[in-house]
């Protein structure tokens, strides 16, 4: 039997999934615009494959595609009669994904209805919130997000909804451009306001990158001492007077050139786990290789295990013939060289050459070395014109400086 997700926060940071729509936009299934998840009935197949992928990066939550899945949503794309099928279909495909490796989390997402001076108004959310969950939850989530809230008060609702279902509730909020929510209360003020209503889990998701998230996640955890905090931010770079990435003029068809790689996004989950949050997750813009690195580092993946002939000697790939940083390929049997290309031929693993081999071939070739607390300093001299022993007809630029950790 599964752990919830509750049980699982406790022993330690949770790894959410990425986003889905903006991926499965780029891959021909959603259409840009409107961003509705009707591929989960057009062409499960693509969503199914996307689950996969963030299961395979190490995800430990797989959240089912009905973001944007409501009546009012849908029938700006004609399809407002299919509400119970998308909502149903989305929760099978993950959870059929997930298996036993996975929890599924139910969605929710702002409404575009919300009027804080209008009951009507929150009365139709409330219907439009209840609509969904009934079938989420027949379907079997293991647990709810509602996500995406600019205005405090809707994200209030989503807490006053989903915890009528009985289900752990996770509710984030959203800062747009103005450091606040639309009605203008702080981080620290919104992380209480979740809390005191009941949300399990509370935290900030999208629109914002982690460079214009995390200080607001650090107020929130000081403001929330005791309770699970989550960050689920996107994968774009923003400057700092707009940090929202939809309010660009590069939203939605030229964001590809804004995108972080998998290294900050790593980054990204060691600095949310430090400041204490709990539930760290991406959205928009972050895909499997984003997950990967931050289950990595997070523990939640081993080394590469794949086997693989590292030879800085006889190259067979780019990444030896131009001395590619061998700690990065998990390779440990091979020194760590810090040298300009082509400097790495002479010392290749300390594995294949002993000691005296190494001293024998210092003086051959006249090296300068000197040995300072295990660290071998120094530069190669007088090589100039020695035949280059991956190209013969290039010749060494000599002299090469370097420097090695020795493994005494």
């Amino acid at each position: 039997m599964k752990k919830g997700i509750l049980q699982k926060l406790k022993e330690g940071p949770v790894l959410g999934d990425g986003g889905y729509l903006l991926e499965l936009e780029k891959r021909g299934w959603v259409r840009a615009g409107p961003f509705t998840p009707e591929v989960a009935l057009t062409n499960p197949e693509a969503l199914r494959q996307l689950h996969i992928e963030f299961r395979e990066a190490g995800a430990e939550v797989l959240q089912a595609l009905t973001f944007y899945a409501s009546r009012d949503k849908l029938a700006t794309v004609g399809l407002q009669d299919r509400l119970e099928d998308l909502n149903r279909a989305a929760v099978r495909v993950a959870k059929d994904v997930a298996g036993e490796r996975c929890l599924v989390a139910g969605n929710l997402s702002l409404t575009w209805m919300y009027d804080p001076d209008s009951n009507a108004a929150k009365g139709r959310v409330r219907a439009t919130f209840d609509e969904q969950l009934e079938v989420q939850v027949a379907e079997g989530a293991d647990f709810i997000i509602g996500e995406t809230f600019s205005w405090l008060g809707e994200a209030l609702l989503a807490v006053e909804r989903a915890k009528k279902t009985a289900l752990p509730v996770m509710v984030t909020i959203c800062f747009e451009n103005q450091n606040s929510t639309t009605e203008g209360k702080s981080a620290a003020e919104a992380a209480k306001a979740l809390v005191d209503a009941g949300a399990d889990i509370v935290g900030m998701n999208c629109l914002r990158p982690p460079e214009h998230m995390l200080a607001h996640l650090e107020e929130m955890r000081k403001a929330v001492p005791d309770a699970f905090l989550a960050a689920q931010p996107v994968a774009y770079r923003t400057p700092a007077e707009k940090p929202d990435f939809t309010s660009l003029p590069q939203f939605p068809f030229e964001l590809d050139p804004l995108q972080l790689s998998r290294k900050e996004m790593a980054r990204y989950a060691q600095q949310a786990r430090d400041i204490g949050v709990d539930y760290i997750g991406a959205c928009c813009g972050s895909v499997a290789a984003h997950i990967r690195e931050m289950a990595r580092v997070l523990g939640k993946l081993p080394d590469e295990q794949r086997p693989w002939t590292l030879n800085y000697e006889k190259p067979m790939s780019a990444y030896e013939y131009y001395d590619h940083d061998p700690v990065q390929a998990s390779s440990p049997n091979v020194i760590r060289m810090s040298a300009r290309p082509f400097a790495s031929f002479y010392l290749v693993s300390w594995t294949h050459l002993d000691k005296s081999c190494i001293n024998q071939w210092i003086r051959e070739k006249k090296i300068i070395l000197e040995s300072q607390e295990g660290v071998l300093t120094g530069r190669v001299d007088h090589l100039g014109g020695v035949p280059h022993p991956r190209s013969p007809h290039r010749a060494w630029p000599g002299p090469v400086p370097f420097s090695q950790t020795s493994p005494n």
